[in-house]
């Protein structure tokens, strides 16, 4: 998925992927709570919004999937003798979810999360798209790369539920306004490789 199918305005700083592979134990520590709080906040939609059955039914299997990605991660800290370190706080994750709307009504709420949690997701998946490419190790490649899948099929279907709940042209203009906002925020997040976002 590149930079302009995924609808970001603004690439990864390029030193990025060189950043993240000069310490794996901290790259795949943040991943791994990355996977993990993709999960909660799908559970978190799910028991907030249990009227939008549609939404409930393509969310629950997420959350398996996004736990499945935690334990792979973890497997692959263990694999190479790493240890699981501390969660850190998310400047990028915390700045859309303020972003946010939260003066409307709860349909309104829905497709606001579902709109943050497509950016993450699309990010996310510009991310492991680079690691798939660039990184040295060959066995990283493939590992990032079923990653990159995973996070562009999470983007799209968040997309697709926020415009059928916000309407296409709603949730189009208020897309390009997310897209904006995160040009400014990421110029404002030092780039570091023991960071996904």
């Amino acid at each position: 998925m590149s930079l302009t199918t995924l609808g970001l305005k603004l690439p990864t700083d390029p030193r990025w992927v060189n950043l993240a592979e000069m310490d794996l134990g901290e790259i795949l520590t943040d991943h791994a709570y990355c996977e993990q709080k993709a999960a909660t906040s799908c559970i978190t939609i799910i028991q907030k919004f249990p009227d939008f059955e549609d939404v409930v039914r393509e969310l629950a299997p997420i959350v398996t999937e996004e736990w499945g990605h935690f334990r792979l991660v973890l497997k692959e800290l263990d694999k190479r003798g790493l240890h699981l370190g501390h969660q850190r706080k998310d400047e990028y994750v915390n700045a859309l979810m303020k972003f946010c709307k939260k003066d409307g009504s709860r349909q309104e709420a829905l497709v606001e999360r579902l709109l943050a949690f497509a950016l993450i997701e699309a990010r996310s998946c510009e991310r492991f798209r680079l690691l798939s490419l660039d990184i040295a190790e060959e066995a990283l490649k493939e590992f990032y790369r079923g990653f990159m899948i995973a996070e562009a099929e999470h983007y799209k279907m968040f997309l697709r539920l926020a415009k059928k709940y916000g309407g296409e042209e709603a949730v189009a203009k208020r897309w390009q306004e997310y897209l904006h906002f995160e040009v400014e925020l990421l110029k404002t997040i030092e780039t570091r490789g023991d960071r996904m976002h």
